[in-house]
């Protein structure tokens, strides 16, 4: 039986204000619960709704996260540049073209152990930007990441299904983790591949879920029936913290767990009581 593993806790797409709360509400219950030797959250909705800054980056490291990956709404916010460019720490997806700022994947270490992690941020190319290829990007990222360390993790930023599926298999059995995000709903297919590789499609949205996606949800609706632009508005309440928690072999880095977790639950049903009862 392995005595030794890495416990690591990744928090789904942080977005804006009620994504704050949720951490502030919610986080300190999942980093008791699983000890986690390393954490990491996507950010790059986290500066309401678009972007990242340096307060609200310091912030969240303060909170207990090691690593803030992003995704294309990071550039929404011209704070995040000089962010991305001074602080390894803040991870943009490796392929976009080469002179935008900061780093797209990097190697930690992970206190308290002898081990190191990489961490590396890509985004997809379907329905979004035609950037680099971010198989290729992959390619190139493990092959640096491998003479430093057998872990690693993948945020890939994406929206279409498929593409995140196709990477993934791609990716089997060269990383520990590969975790989907950018849809903002939480999937519920978390799995091993065969080669140990966890997987998930979408990790989901820490935040606001009154709302579309983090949006207000009269202007999603007024955007979709009248087809024109409107004002971007985050929504604020009903916050809920969505996140997986992984247990990595260290030796061979392929991943021996993978638990979902999305805090509190949807309320699935409501009692009815009648007007017999309520007299009662």
């Amino acid at each position: 039986m392995l005595k030794e593993k890495i416990k690591i806790v990744f928090i789904g797409d942080i977005f804006g204000k009620s994504g704050l709360l949720a951490i502030s509400n919610f986080f300190p219950i999942f980093l008791e619960k699983y000890q986690p030797n390393f954490v990491i959250g996507n950010a790059e909705n986290a500066a309401d709704g678009k972007g990242l800054t340096d307060e609200i980056a310091e912030l969240l490291f303060s909170s207990g996260f090691d690593v803030l990956t992003t995704g294309n709404h990071i550039w929404d916010n011209w704070k995040s540049r000089p962010l991305l460019a001074k602080n390894n720490k803040i991870l943009r997806p490796m392929n976009y073209p080469s002179g935008n700022p900061g780093f797209g994947y990097f190697v930690y270490p992970i206190t308290q152990s002898n081990y190191n992690i990489g961490v590396i941020n890509l985004q997809g190319r379907t329905f979004m930007h035609t950037i680099d290829c971010p198989f290729r990007s992959a390619e190139r990222a493990i092959n640096d990441i491998k003479t430093k360390t057998n872990i690693i993790v993948v945020d890939f930023h994406a929206e279409a299904t498929a593409e995140k599926i196709s990477l993934a298999n791609f990716l089997d059995g060269k990383v520990s983790a590969f975790i989907g995000t950018h849809t903002h709903i939480q999937t519920s297919d978390e799995r091993i591949l065969p080669n140990g590789t966890a997987y998930i499609t979408d990790v989901g949205m820490t935040g606001p879920y009154n709302s579309v996606v983090g949006l207000k949800t009269d202007i999603a609706i007024r955007r979709f029936v009248l087809q024109t632009p409107h004002k971007f508005e985050q929504a604020i309440g009903d916050e809920h913290i969505a996140g997986v928690y992984l247990e990595i072999n260290p030796q061979d880095g392929k991943c021996l767990k993978i638990e979902r977790f999305f805090y509190p639950e949807f309320v699935k049903h409501k009692q009815i009581v009648n007007e017999d009862e309520r007299q009662s």
